[in-house]
Formats: structure tokens, sequence, C-alpha cells
């Protein structure tokens, strides 16, 4: 089945089988979000399967995890920037409600967001625009998702 990496994000990507992976960083993998109805969502998962919070990390890998989530911000920011005129600014989340693995949700926000959710956390957005087509990740992507991917090499160099 094609969506079979789902099941195993970070297990996948180690395998080099999850196609939503941008980069390898220092402690975990930069991957596009499934879903891009704020264009440049973006996930940092960690790099050891079984790892389920920050702190079950060595301090020194937590420290290189938070290292890799401020420079997968600062790219999403950056391409975001560049590609939308009317990007606002990077969210950073490390929540761990859902996923049974650790990772960060790297959300852009946007001027042209609705009134009703624009200085509100992402999750507040109504369900369908996580499930709706017209926002699954998809070739459409493909140049945003070459900007994230620049941007990382840039500020890893």
């Amino acid at each position: 089945m094609v969506d079979d990496w789902r099941k195993d994000r970070v297990g996948a990507a180690l395998r080099g089988e999850n196609p939503t992976v941008l980069r390898r960083l220092t402690a975990g993998f930069a991957v596009i979000g499934d879903v891009q109805f704020l264009p440049g969502y973006s996930v940092l998962l960690v790099d050891e399967p079984g790892v389920q919070q920050l702190s079950d990390l060595p301090r020194a890998k937590r420290l290189s995890f938070l290292s890799d989530m401020d420079q997968l911000g600062e790219a999403v920011e950056r391409a975001c920037r560049h590609l939308d005129p009317a990007f606002r600014r990077v969210n950073l989340e490390i929540l761990g409600n859902k996923d049974p693995f650790l990772h960060a949700h790297v959300w852009p926000r946007f001027e042209w967001e609705p009134a009703d959710v624009v200085g509100a956390p992402v999750w507040l957005y109504p369900r369908a625009r996580w499930s709706d087509e017209r926002f699954r990740l998809g070739s459409r992507h493909d140049v945003l998702r070459e900007a994230i991917s620049s941007e990382l090499v840039r500020l890893r160099a």
C-alpha cells in the first residue's frame, strides 16, 4: 500500500521510504506536512524509534533536536517570506498528544488567514481543513518543498 510509511514515519524516514522527508538533520528529519492549508507546514521527526518525548533523549541529543527545530523553523520562515508577501510568522510546537513519537510542528502563519483563526492556535481550524483534498500534499507543493530544503542547506552550511 502506498501510504504504509505513515504507520511508521520515523522508521520509514530512517529507511529512506518516507516521501515527505526534506532533509536529514542532526537529531531528526525535516519533513513537509501531509496537509498544506498553511503552505509550508513542516514537522521535525526524531531519528530514534521509540522516543516519545523530549525528556527521553540524553541532554546533548535534546539540545540537538531543539537546534534542528530552530533551523527548520527559520528555513520555513525564509521560504514562506520569499514565496508569499502575506507571511506573518512561524509557530513552533512540541505537543505529542496524538502521535506516539517525538516531533515538532512548524506552522507558518499568514495575513490572509480567516479572521476567526488568524490569532488562534492552528488546532482551532475547522476539522474539514485537515482532510480536504485541496490541501493534501502533492506535486503542486514541489516549489515550496525545494524552497524549504534549500534554506535548510543554507542554514546548515
